[in-house]
């Protein structure tokens, strides 16, 4: 776990990150705050690309809760069978739907608290929505964002939610919207977990990890 940077530091990398990506994007697909609760169930243990395919057509036939029930467990099995613990994933998406339409009219509420209530939605989940649909600064850490945050002294901790505060703490509020978005891109692509690719990295000079590759 390297040490805690400076402010000026935070601030030199996520410039960095934003004239990179300006706008950095969520990758799964969705159509509305229903889908992507759903999509970012399923993620779990699983890519984006991957989930993606499998809700192409999962969600031209249900996108509501009603729809989803409608088409029942093993009617989204068919969809998802490609993806990985897909009948414990199945399952899960009947049941929020169901407390969906019992309890919220449908409607997925915008409180991290009621999102976690819903089975198969852990605080990450909770946060990803809250953040990509409401555009609340919620922090969604995720192996990437861990792994970053620890390696480079963004955000280090020594769990998801000492990393989740020290986002919150330290990344300047003018850059929280979209900074998991930022270091869970910079995770996947660049400061990846076996050999980071440093010699292309944007904030090379600016990490503190020590065994860096050429």
């Amino acid at each position: 776990m390297a040490r805690q940077v400076d402010y000026h530091t935070i601030r030199e990398i996520f410039t960095r990150f934003q004239a990179a990506e300006p706008e950095p994007k969520g990758e799964l697909d969705h159509v509305n705050a229903y889908t992507l609760v759903v999509a970012v169930a399923l993620s779990a243990q699983a890519t984006d690309a991957g989930v993606n395919k499998a809700t192409k057509t999962l969600f031209q036939v249900a996108d509501t809760p009603d729809k989803m029930l409608a088409l029942g467990e093993d009617g989204v099995i068919e969809h998802i069978k490609t993806i990985g613990l897909y009948r414990n994933k199945a399952k899960n998406v009947i049941k929020l739907s169901r407390i969906l339409v019992d309890q919220y009219d449908g409607e997925v509420p915008n409180s991290r608290a009621a999102l976690q209530s819903l089975p198969g939605v852990g605080r990450k989940t909770a946060n990803v929505v809250l953040n990509m649909w409401w555009h609340y600064p919620a922090q969604a850490v995720d192996t990437h964002i861990f792994r970053v945050g620890n390696r480079t002294g963004i955000c280090p901790g020594k769990d998801v939610v000492a990393v989740e505060r020290a986002i919150e703490d330290h990344i300047p509020v003018d850059f929280q919207h979209h900074a998991h978005h930022w270091l869970i891109l910079h995770g996947r692509y660049t400061c990846v977990a076996r050999k980071p690719k440093c010699g292309a990295c944007v904030i090379r000079d600016l990490c503190k990890f020590e065994d860096k590759t050429t």
